[in-house]
């Protein structure tokens, strides 16, 4: 399905994996202060932060996967199918669909603190953005240079959960998850001595057999063992290109190949791309299944006092440098 997460090094960074089997026609799609938000139940937002992200477009309105805006707020959405649960609208409360959910955060919030803040006044909406279209069962990763949290809207109410981590993938609900951490609390980055038997004379054979257990296979609850595990013990220089280098392979590790999950009738869950934010230069960064050379949108390089979407095809063909 998919997988996001965090990295701090000079600048913060932002990002997530994008696992289906097939593309709705993404974009990186800028909004800038300009263009005008609608929404289903509350007034029109004229005049807001400026928002980049990867979306899908339709009838001019941008349905965005993950995004950040001018002040490096970053959320992303991901699939929490069966857990979802959205409401009728409710008196005295701001009644926001989930497709309305990014716009409304990062038009008016600079930090994860104002998104609590309007969290606590929520009510999510369940209606769709169109009546022949689904309704998209998700839950959020919020994230500043700061703080963290997961936000799911489930039978009981909204869940606002700390998110120390940094990592959101998919099923079961996120405090379930951070539980089962604890069935991996003597993985090593490193190499361990022997405790199994002081009386068995055991050697390490190979290098990485710390992390022995590690899980590898392609589950929700497994991928969100293996990025916390490898984002946690990541290191790399502050440069932007160490820094952006090391994210990529951070998510690199949860990478879904065509063919290794297997959905029938020919069609086979993938990485469609994965994205890395530098939220502190407004930076949108991206590969795609077919791919790998990074390509690159910086928001202030465009006129972010338009009223119009600006949009960026993705480059989706591989690129390969031949040397000779």
């Amino acid at each position: 399905m998919c997988t996001a997460a965090t990295y701090k090094t000079k600048d913060f960074y932002f990002g997530r994996t994008l696992d289906y089997e097939f593309s709705y026609g993404d974009e990186v799609v800028i909004t800038p202060r300009n263009y005008p938000f609608y929404f289903k139940e509350k007034d029109v937002i004229k005049s807001h932060y400026a928002i980049i992200g990867m979306a899908h477009v339709m009838d001019n309105y941008p349905l965005y996967y993950d995004a950040f805006n001018e002040k490096g707020l970053a959320i992303a959405g991901l699939n929490f199918v069966g857990n979802a649960v959205y409401n009728d609208k409710k008196e005295g409360v701001d009644n926001i669909t989930q497709f309305e959910f990014i716009p409304w955060i990062l038009s008016q919030c600079s930090s994860v603190q104002e998104a609590r803040n309007l969290i606590g006044k929520m009510n999510f909406l369940n209606v769709s953005f169109k009546e022949n279209l689904p309704l998209a069962q998700l839950h959020w990763i919020i994230a500043d240079k700061d703080d963290c949290i997961t936000v799911e809207s489930v039978e009981d109410g909204i869940k606002v959960y700390d998110n120390k981590v940094g990592v959101l993938t998919n099923n079961p609900s996120f405090d379930k998850q951070m539980f089962n951490l604890n069935n991996y609390a003597n993985l090593s980055a490193k190499n361990k001595e022997n405790t199994f038997s002081k009386d068995l004379d055991l050697k390490q054979y190979s290098r990485g057999m710390g992390a022995i257990g590690l899980p590898g296979d392609l589950s929700s609850m497994s991928r969100f063992v293996k990025a916390c595990f490898t984002k946690m013990n990541s290191i790399s220089g502050n440069s932007e290109k160490e820094s952006v280098s090391q994210f990529f392979h951070i998510l690199s590790s949860v990478d879904q190949q065509r063919g290794c999950c297997d959905l029938g009738d020919g069609k086979y869950e993938i990485t469609i791309y994965t994205s890395c934010c530098n939220t502190n230069k407004g930076i949108y960064y991206y590969t795609t299944y077919d791919n790998h050379q990074i390509n690159a949108i910086d928001m202030n390089k465009e006129d972010l006092n338009k009223d119009t979407l600006i949009k960026y095809s993705l480059v989706t063909e591989e690129q390969i440098n031949m040397q000779n």
